[in-house]
């Protein structure tokens, strides 16, 4: 009787795989080959039109605030000084107006995440017209930002017929004190309409942040008897502390280069003159050039360094997100 013989199986793990053939087309043939290339091509005149419109003039403006250059003088004007970014660091009213950017970016900010988790715990819960209410809550952040300063300024803080003067005499009667707001605390008055416009958008982020806490686990803190305290404190604001970094760092890029409210409130009076509007000033009233430039400069250079940390927040909530 003849016995089978056993054939053995080849792996196609041991196999050796076979080496990609190299590509000799030349490089321009391959380059527009590739099939990545070839969708990124149609965004290119996008890409080169934002480079025009953006980099072309902070390059500009980087080589202005090089120069003394001031429009009073056109005889004087010379290249390659550093004078622009000294003055810069040692003048006391721009050491003032440093100061009160930080002062006002740092407080709105603060006080509007305050006021946004607040508002955002209370919109968390299920009531009869939430929709609406959200909707109305959104309201102040929509409006145009000169009008909402002019709003602020006539309607709230005028002396004579604004809102505030108004309460006052309706609780305390003929001798209620009647202030000019604006003349009387004219940073308080600044600070408190930019908390009204960014307090809804704070709100937004953190509602957004608090709806995507994992149900489940909510669950089973409250099953296992963890009160509203302990819930908030250990669970709730770890999970937003992610939300509350990026509500900050975008309301702080924001606010850091706000210019409206202060024109329109103060026109920089009473020691509110913030960097874009000392800029404004320089560049239009004195007609300094040069200052003017290396001032944009040092903005645009804080701005960025805001913003890398804020592209480096979304980048670590969309990888916790996948």
């Amino acid at each position: 009787m003849a016995t089978a013989t056993a054939t053995p199986v080849r792996s196609e793990k041991n196999e050796p795989k076979p080496s990609k053939p190299k590509d000799t087309r030349p490089f321009n043939e391959r380059w527009l080959n590739k099939k990545g290339w070839l969708r990124r091509v149609p965004l290119l005149p996008a890409l080169v039109f934002v480079v025009i419109m953006t980099q072309l003039p902070f390059l500009a403006t980087l080589v202005v605030s090089f120069t003394n250059w001031n429009a009073n003088y056109p005889d004087e004007i010379a290249f390659g000084t550093l004078q622009n970014f000294a003055t810069v660091f040692t003048d006391p009213g721009l050491r003032a107006s440093v100061f009160f950017t930080i002062l006002l970016t740092v407080t709105v900010v603060l006080v509007s995440l305050a006021f946004g988790l607040g508002i955002a715990l209370l919109l968390n819960r299920d009531f009869l017209g939430r929709g609406a209410v959200r909707t109305m809550m959104i309201a102040p952040f929509l409006v145009v930002p000169v009008a909402a300063a002019l709003l602020w300024k006539h309607a709230m803080y005028n002396p004579e017929y604004g809102l505030f003067n108004g309460v006052l005499t309706q609780i305390f009667g003929a001798s209620a004190p009647q202030p000019d707001w604006i003349t009387d605390f004219p940073r308080l008055a600044i600070m408190g309409e930019l908390i009204w416009q960014w307090t809804p958008f704070m709100t937004l982020i953190l509602l957004a942040g608090l709806q995507s806490r994992p149900g489940d686990i909510m669950e089973a803190a409250q099953v296992d008897g963890a009160g509203t305290w302990q819930t908030f404190a250990n669970m709730t604001m770890p999970h937003m502390r992610r939300y509350l970094e990026l509500a900050g760092l975008l309301g702080t890029i924001y606010i850091i280069q706000q210019f409206d409210s202060v024109f329109t409130m103060t026109a920089g009076a009473y020691g509110t003159a913030n960097l874009p509007y000392t800029i404004y000033q320089t560049l239009y009233n004195a007609q300094d050039y040069g200052l003017a430039s290396a001032q944009g400069v040092i903005v645009v250079i804080g701005t960025i360094i805001i913003a890398t940390f804020t592209l480096r927040t979304l980048s670590s909530l969309f990888e916790e997100g996948n």
